[in-house]
């Protein structure tokens, strides 16, 4: 029945990757936190076991919204690969400040985060292309402010990537697309950095690597490799304003409950 769970987490995640460039973290942690729960996992582990196997599922959604989108001629390698540079910094510097807060704690600043990209994409605040892509050193600087914040977030970074290069005067289509690309990167070193962190943590389940619990992470990339496909089609051929408003409504939900 978990597992089942898991599979649906994957397929709902696969089509947020694919259609909005925000990996399904965002979505994916609340779940795994109430499922572990439900679970009886040590309350003292679970939140960083969620944030972990988020992290662990995004390589594979990655992998394959990707590849939709390389069809599409969409993605802009040059700018992923100096942002690449500093999202490997930074991830690692995250899962360091993730593992050091609190469960409770970090469910809360969670939380906050769900409410803030609710409010964002329900009334699709987006910062004006007002400046050009920046140089290399630029580039590198925001993937390590990106990569650290997604680390803690157990998200892939397109929450953050996509505003960031609509901001810079990327076109949407391959301002995700891009952004898919660079939650391969986010997803690698975050996921492997809190397997490490978490190695010899008392309280974690059986199938636990570290921080990332192997049953969930399978049932999740089972279909999210599939659905994430499905997602980046979509994101060619529709307006997604009501999947965004309804999306929108999910996270603000989420989020108020886990600051209750």
């Amino acid at each position: 029945m978990e597992f089942l769970l898991y599979m649906l987490l994957g397929a709902a995640a696969g089509v947020l990757a694919g259609l909005f460039g925000v990996g399904g973290g965002i979505i994916i942690v609340p779940v795994l936190v109430f499922s572990f729960t439900a679970q009886g996992i040590d309350p003292s582990v679970l939140t960083h076991l969620a944030v972990g196997t988020s992290l662990a599922t995004i390589i594979f959604t990655s992998i394959n919204s990707v590849l939709e989108h390389q069809r599409k001629g969409a993605v802009l390698w040059p700018v992923f690969t100096w942002m690449t540079l500093g999202i490997l910094l930074g991830a690692g510097l995250g899962s360091l400040t993730a593992a050091a807060i609190q469960g409770p704690l970090l469910q809360k600043i969670i939380g906050v985060f769900a409410i803030v990209i609710a409010i964002q994409m329900g009334l699709e605040l987006k910062p004006k292309a007002s400046r050009t892509v920046p140089g290399k050193a630029g580039l590198t600087a925001a993937g390590g402010v990106i990569g650290w914040a997604s680390a803690i977030f157990g998200i892939g970074g397109g929450s953050l990537t996509v505003p960031f290069l609509t901001w810079r005067s990327v076109p949407m289509q391959q301002a995700v697309a891009t952004s898919s690309a660079c939650g391969l990167p986010i997803a690698a070193a975050s996921a492997l950095s809190f397997m490490l962190i978490g190695w010899s943590e008392p309280g974690l389940p059986q199938w636990s690597l570290g921080f990332v619990y192997l049953p969930a992470m399978a049932g999740i990339a089972i279909t999210s490799m599939f659905f994430a496909r499905f997602g980046a089609r979509l994101a060619h051929k529709l307006s997604p304003r009501l999947l965004k408003r309804l999306f929108a409504v999910l996270l603000l939900v989420v989020g108020v409950n886990f600051l209750i």
